[in-house]
């Protein structure tokens, strides 16, 4: 029995790769020009974005953009003011807590209204974990800021809404102690454990 050679079809001259090229940018640009400039940013220099309703897109897009972003801006800061001064000074703290099985604690830092603070934490395994904040002498009321079921890490940065206490509490929902290590940075009075 005899085989056939396939015959391997010929690769493209630099001229057919130079033209396939050229004709592909020039696709790419009028795409640009006509839907995607009008449609992600309101910039519609033929009159095809009108024409088409994309427009209304890039404006709309800004418009929430600006909506989904607002500025953190402390009570007793002014736009204008670039600097703002904070009744707390600047601080770190590291701490390493241990849950025993089922048991649950808070860690807390006290913070003034446009505290900021930037915290991380981890854990050998994971934890139920609600960061939320207590204004003063609130009794049982707080406010929750962020709540998972099972996590084993968390990197944030926090500004105080208001004056008292902000932070964490953890649960270990196992039958094995747990290790949790907290680093927090920032502008707050203590940080403690109620």
């Amino acid at each position: 029995m005899e085989t056939t050679p396939t015959m391997q079809p010929p690769l493209p001259t630099l001229g057919q790769l130079g033209k396939s090229m050229a004709l592909a940018l020039s696709g790419a640009a009028v795409l640009l020009v006509t839907a995607v400039l009008p449609a992600e940013y309101g910039i519609d220099p033929l009159g095809t974005g009108k024409l088409m309703g994309l427009t209304q897109l890039g404006t709309e897009a800004a418009a929430e953009s600006v909506e989904l972003v607002p500025a953190a801006t402390p009570a007793n800061a002014t736009s204008a003011a670039p600097v703002v001064a904070l009744s707390n000074a600047f601080q770190s703290e590291q701490r390493s807590i241990v849950l025993e099985p089922f048991d649950g604690i808070e860690m807390k830092a006290l913070m003034t209204s446009g505290d900021h603070i930037v915290f991380n934490w981890s854990s050998d395994s994971p934890v139920y974990s609600d960061m939320h904040g207590e204004r003063h002498n609130a009794g049982d009321e707080f406010t929750s800021y962020w709540k998972e079921k099972q996590q084993s890490q968390a990197t944030g940065a926090f500004t105080a809404p208001f004056d008292g206490t902000h932070g964490w509490y953890w649960q270990n929902m196992g039958e094995e102690p747990i290790t949790v290590k907290l680093v927090v940075s920032g502008t707050f009075a203590k940080l403690y454990t109620p």
